[in-house]
């Protein structure tokens, strides 16, 4: 039995009523089909598309009426009650209709190795009664004519030119390109990337659903979006507005293997480009090698190699058995031109089910037969594995075959895994995928109870899905706030730009970018080749604003700006300005942060207003410097250190200046301290700029001269300062003199504060002037019996933060030397005592901050000890013991130690005032009274005799009697002292007597 298929035509009679129209893409083709067909009575067209076939629809019911037209496809049938006209894709068209008109349109497919045996059956024994066209490239037209003799082919020239544009990025493609690529990832990566730099894309793949794959078409016909990126699907027959075509691709899966498309191929995808009368071009983008001039020159001229076969396969299949089924399928063509085609999925799945022992029993007899090969027809629009898709069509004859229809319960069940619109575009793809499937099982008019209900329930669930991937891919894909603009600026309509309080800029309520202080910084998706229109639209409102800041800041307090720590200075909180490299430190360079929109008068004002700010906030947080730059009341001598402290920030070493300071008098040295200056025993320097605003101030502005804002520490270092931390870890990668800039001192492994090292000069001081005067008095501690020395105290390591190797290390630094010695003391006065040594780590005392550091110098501070000098000394009776102690003393040749001549220190005068001393290098003490009454005294030393009376010489302004102030020390280059007799009352002498008395009971 055979089915009613109608009977093949002999090679003579098909050539009857057929003219084959022959030419490359944009030539009219189909619109010559359409518009042959509405002159019929009747007529019937195959396409090669649902989509296309939808497209043709709807211009044809435009011509005719939607009760004149019918549409039939795989997945979509509307038949109006008596329809003229009928549009289908290929493998749908009714073969049992008999009409005026036929046409099918692509038929070059005919050499599909998957499709083309269906477009080779239509070709040879599909006839209209009066005419019919056969519609294709010129590559098949020596095959038409050898298969159907006597055949009329009529040839159209393309209506517009095709040229070769040579290869682009994407990101420089004109408008109106379609980019074509072969996978759904490079489809995608290209869509992301020129939504990123276009604006936006259409997206049109093979698996979207046609509702989809409209939608996605029409964001670039009506211009939303300037961009279509597609698979080869737009080269079958899908008019589009395309100015360009370029390949991002030139390989492709066929089904069977990866492989080259041909230069065919690639001519009719590239043909795409140019619409009627308007040329287009074609090129090459991404990794795509450009193409070889013959290549070139094919597809420009539309010369092809024509097809060596079509595909074929048998029509009139016998069902009179599942054996004979197979036996007529494999039957091979008998005419030259044809070659059989390869297995397809329907045979594939004939042979899974056949595999299955229940579906074999059940197909006997012809009809049984017949409808298993129907169900094997149902298409895999999933692509999952045959075995899988097989399982589906089992259970679909199954129960026909058993229920004479499929189980309504079953088939919704199938339904809801797909009814659910939430997941991604590849979730959603999948779910229109699966139910493609079941919305063609729906329109097999007798395979369901119901299938008119069916069919409207399975198209619902698929337009909802496509709705719901359309709305994912623009979402992905299309940047919606410029695809308004776009259009605008097509239409050369003014734009309306508005800028809000925050300084969005909007263009037709759209935000193309911000203004920040007096620089607009656009969206980088409103950038390329529409982007200086916008800007365009954007001007006047822009200038307008910036006119109007202008004014503003040229008016502004100066507590509306600041400077920031990457040295840019911001107004109200936006930056308007930097700091540069000047001519001297404390002038750095104000460059505006602004672009071409603030000019003229309104740009002087802004240039005015910040750097006089910025001038008038070092002249108040750097006042002392500015004060020792100008030097009023400073004369000689005192004007050199001045300048030099100047120069230094300042922040000096006093060795570096220490014959200056020496030759310094009196009046001198008040002269500097009135402009801020402490002249302390490491260092000369000015407190008032250890406070944390001056300090990060100058921290900048010495950045900006001999760096970088982004130099290592230059944010951390002035934090530190102002955390009250007097020694820092020394780090390796930050410049020592920035250390020194933020008033530290680098001393070994450690940095100190320069404020925090003359506190310690004062700890030191009294302790190495100490002397045994009274055997009765106890040394405090951390002064030596003999004198000279210290060693070191848990004040001392308090007050730095350390101890151990890193205070041994600051010590050295400073110019001490360490000394070892071994000393007896009793056992009971081991245990009270801790041993004098550096080695115990103290508790880190936490200094004041700097801000609470005077301008005037700090007093200085002796430390009175509870416990003995470990020398002291013992008991009479009692048991002793050997300790080593670590004694420090002054460097030789040094002058870097806290010598009295070196240092200054502060009394009281008698009158209402402060009395000042100083002790020189030639043991001479000076003497002032500061106050209501003023004195001056002088009196000369030499060891620890006073020459001159008891009180020594003095001269006394004001009548007060001589003041005294300040520490007497011996002088440093005196000659070694005499050998006096010891006191017998003496520690010393206590000590010895006890060694004496020990060495006599040993000896015995």
């Amino acid at each position: 039995m055979s089915r009613p298929y109608p009977m093949p035509l002999p090679p003579a009679a098909r050539s009857r009523t057929v003219t084959a129209v022959l030419g490359p893409t944009n030539t009219g083709k189909t619109h010559l089909a359409i518009e042959r067909m509405l002159a019929q009575p009747s007529g019937l067209i195959g396409l090669p598309l649902r989509l296309l076939a939808r497209e043709v629809y709807g211009r044809m019911v435009e011509r005719a009426g939607v009760e004149a037209v019918a549409l039939i496809t795989g997945e979509e049938k509307i038949v109006p009650k008596s329809p003229r006209f009928w549009v289908s894709t290929v493998e749908a068209m009714p073969l049992d209709l008999k009409t005026d008109f036929v046409a099918i349109d692509e038929v070059q497919l005919a050499g599909d190795l998957d499709r083309g045996h269906v477009f080779t059956d239509r070709i040879l024994n599909l006839r209209g009664r009066a005419e019919t066209l056969l519609l294709g490239a010129a590559t098949v037209r020596p095959l038409l004519e050898k298969l159907l003799p006597g055949l009329n082919v009529v040839t159209r020239p393309r209506m517009s030119v095709l040229t070769y544009a040579g290869s682009k990025k994407v990101s420089r493609l004109p408008a109106r390109s379609a980019i074509v690529a072969f996978s759904a990832e490079e489809v995608y990566g290209i869509a992301e990337l020129i939504r990123r730099q276009r604006g936006g894309a259409a997206v049109v793949l093979g698996s979207l659903s046609p509702r989809t794959r409209n939608a996605q078409v029409e964001l670039f016909q009506n211009g939303d979006v300037e961009h279509l990126v597609a698979t080869d699907a737009i080269g079958m027959g899908l008019n589009l507005d395309v100015d360009h075509v370029a390949f991002a691709g030139n390989r492709k899966y066929d089904g069977y293997q990866y492989r080259q498309l041909t230069a065919a191929e690639m001519g009719q995808i590239a043909g795409r480009a140019g619409r009627h009368t308007r040329d287009g071009t074609f090129g090459v983008t991404g990794r795509v090698d450009p193409l070889d001039d013959d290549l070139v020159e094919q597809i420009e001229n539309h010369h092809f190699n024509s097809l060596k076969v079509l595909q074929w396969r048998n029509s009139q299949l016998d069902f009179s058995s599942a054996d004979r089924l197979r036996r007529s399928l494999d039957v091979a063509p008998r005419e030259e031109g044809l070659a059989r085609a390869p297995t397809g999925d329907d045979i594939t799945a004939l042979e899974f089910l056949l595999r299955d022992s229940a579906i074999s029993s059940m197909a006997q007899g012809a009809k049984s037969v017949e409808l298993l090969w129907d169900v094997c027809q149902v298409p895999d629009y999933r692509k999952i594995a045959p075995a899988n898709h097989a399982d589906i069509l089992s259970q679909i004859y199954t129960h026909i075959m058993r229920a004479g229809a499929i189980e309504e319960d079953w088939f919704s069940r199938q339904l809801a895994f797909a009814d659910r619109v939430d997941g991604d575009i590849d979730t959603l793809a999948n779910r229109i995928a699966h139910i493609r499937t079941w919305t063609f099982v729906a329109n097999r008019p007798d395979w369901l109870g119901d299938p008119a209900h069916w069919q409207q329930v399975t198209r619902g669930i698929e337009d909802k899905l496509s709705d719901a991937l359309h709305e994912r891919l623009t979402q992905r894909f299309v940047d919606r706030r410029t695809s308004v603009l776009m259009r605008r600026l097509r239409e050369n309509a003014m734009l309306e730009a508005e800028i809000t309080s925050s300084g969005d800029v909007l263009v037709e309520g759209q935000h193309i970018g911000t203004l920040l202080g007096f620089r607009f910084a656009p969206d980088a998706a409103a950038e390329g080749p529409d982007g200086k229109a916008l800007r365009a639209a954007a001007q006047k409102a822009l200038a307008t604003e910036i006119e109007s800041r202008a004014d503003k800041l040229s008016r502004s307090e100066n507590g509306d700006f600041i400077l920031s720590s990457d040295a840019t200075i911001r107004w109200r909180g936006e930056p308007v300005a930097k700091l540069a490299a000047g001519d001297d430190v404390l002038s750095p360079a104000v460059l505006l942060l602004a672009d071409e929109h603030l000019t003229g008068p309104a740009r002087d004002k802004v240039q005015e207003r910040v750097a006089l700010w910025i001038r008038s906030q070092i002249e108040t947080l750097l006042k002392p410097l500015a004060d020792l730059k100008v030097g009023e009341g400073l004369e000689g001598l005192a004007r050199g250190i001045a300048y030099r402290l100047a120069e230094g920030l300042g922040n000096l070493e006093r060795q570096e200046i220490s014959e200056d300071v020496r030759q310094l008098d009196q009046d001198m040295r008040a002269s500097l301290r009135k402009v801020g200056v402490r002249f302390g025993a490491y260092t000369i320097f000015v407190p008032a700029l250890l406070k944390p605003a001056p300090s990060q101030l100058l921290a900048q502005l010495w950045a900006i001269k001999h760096g970088s804002m982004d130099m290592a520490g230059l944010s951390e270092l002035p934090q530190l300062s102002a955390s009250g931390r007097t020694s820092i870890p020394v780090d390796p990668a930050i410049e020592k003199a920035l250390y020194k800039v933020v008033g530290f001192r680098v001393c070994g492994p450690r940095a100190v504060r320069v404020d925090i090292l003359e506190r310690l000069a004062d700890l030191i001081r009294p302790l190495i002037a100490w002397k045994p005067l009274d055997a009765e008095v106890s040394p405090p501690e951390g002064a030596v019996a003999q004198g000279g020395a210290f060693t070191v105290t848990v004040a001392m390591t308090s007050l730095l933060g350390c101890a151990g190797e890193d205070f041994s290390a600051i010590l050295k630094s400073l110019g001490y030397r360490l000394e070892t010695r071994e000393v007896v003391r009793p056992v009971a006065a081991a245990e009270a005592a801790a041993p004098e040594s550096a080695a115990a780590e103290p508790a880190a005392e936490e200094a004041p901050a700097p801000e609470a550091l005077a301008a005037e110098d700090a007093p200085a501070q002796d430390v009175a000890a509870e416990a003995s000098e470990a020398a002291a000394a013992p008991e009479a009776a009692g048991e002793t013991e050997t300790v080593t102690v670590e004694i420090w003393r002054p460097g030789r040749g040094g002058d870097r130690r806290p010598r009295q001549g070196q240092s200054e220190g502060r009394g009281e005068g008698r009158k209402g005032g402060r009395g000042r001393s100083e002790s020189r290098g030639d043991n001479r003490g000076e003497g002032r009274g500061e106050g209501g009454n003023r004195g001056e005294n002088r009196g000369e030393h030499h060891g620890n005799r006073r020459h001159g009376g008891p009180k020594g010489e003095g001269k006394g302004r004001g009548g007060n009697k001589p003041h005294h102030g300040g520490n007497q020390a011996p002088r440093g280059d005196r000659e070694p002292k005499r050998d006096k007799p010891i006191d017998p009352n003496s520690p010393f002498a206590a000590l010895m007597a006890l060694k004496a008395g020990m060495e006599k009971k040993d000896k015995s």
